[in-house]
């Protein structure tokens, strides 16, 4: 079963939807690398204006794959394709919704804020437990910082308390809460909105949103990889990421 699925909703719209439903969507290199080259497809055709990024079943995205991300072969890997992939986001011509249902958390929390638009169904539950697997959310930080509040941001990721999609909202991480019955919809109206505009104009507003911050989202995700890999190779990572899929407390030296 493919990981990730593309449809064209309209001659203008992509659809990309995150298909591991039944390890709730979470990120593996296989994945990513697959989700990355559907934005750069995308990207390429000169037909198409914005692309919805979804995920499959009872949530959008449970974060990494952690099992996956303790294989020490694979941990460098893992990482450089999350950058690779937040990258890809951020920076593609398209204007990007993210439609977030039940959980986002880690990774998948970074996905959604790498994302021009996001709207959640309400009772999602937004999270960025890093801190707690003895990691370090290097590369979600890359955006949290240029949407939030330094107090919020201090909050969300020195706590590691997941908030719910009205909090998500009230502090900017999110432009738009509904019933889930009415994400679908809350996503094709901002896509028509949208649509009015002229490509070149929306595009090139997107750049210039991009260019007036001082460092490049490219130099902020590079400097959070070094920052994001040392944190992998600790012994606290191999603790907390062991204690999660035993299901037990960590034990921190």
């Amino acid at each position: 079963m493919p990981v990730i699925l593309v449809e064209k909703q309209t001659p203008q719209v992509t659809l990309v939807t995150l298909n591991r439903p039944e390890r709730r969507n979470a990120l593996t290199v296989e994945l990513m690398t697959e989700l990355t080259a559907a934005i750069e497809e995308a990207t390429a055709d000169a037909s198409q204006r914005v692309l919805i990024l979804r995920g499959a079943g009872v949530a959008f995205c449970a974060g990494l794959d952690l099992k996956e991300a303790a294989e020490m072969d694979k941990a460098h890997a893992s990482a450089e394709m999350v950058a690779k992939t937040l990258v890809a986001l951020s920076q593609t011509r398209l204007i990007t919704i993210a439609m977030v249902h039940r959980a986002a958390m880690a990774g998948g929390a970074g996905i959604m804020s790498a994302c021009d638009f996001v709207i959640a169904a309400e009772g999602t539950k937004i999270g960025y437990p890093e801190v707690r697997r003895g990691l370090v959310a290097g590369l979600v930080m890359t955006f949290l910082r240029r949407q939030l509040r330094e107090r919020d941001l201090r909050e969300l990721l020195l706590t590691s308390e997941p908030i719910d999609a009205k909090r998500a909202q009230e502090i900017g991480l999110v432009n738009r809460v509904v019933p889930p019955n009415e994400l679908e919809n809350a996503a094709q109206t901002i896509a028509a909105a949208i649509l009015k505009g002229a490509p070149g104009a929306v595009a090139n507003s997107k750049r210039l949103i991009e260019e007036l911050w001082s460092s490049s989202v490219a130099e902020d995700v590079a400097l959070a990889l070094r920052h994001h890999i040392q944190a992998r190779e600790s012994d606290e990572a191999k603790e907390g990421i062991a204690a999660f899929l035993e299901k037990r407390a960590p034990k921190w030296l």
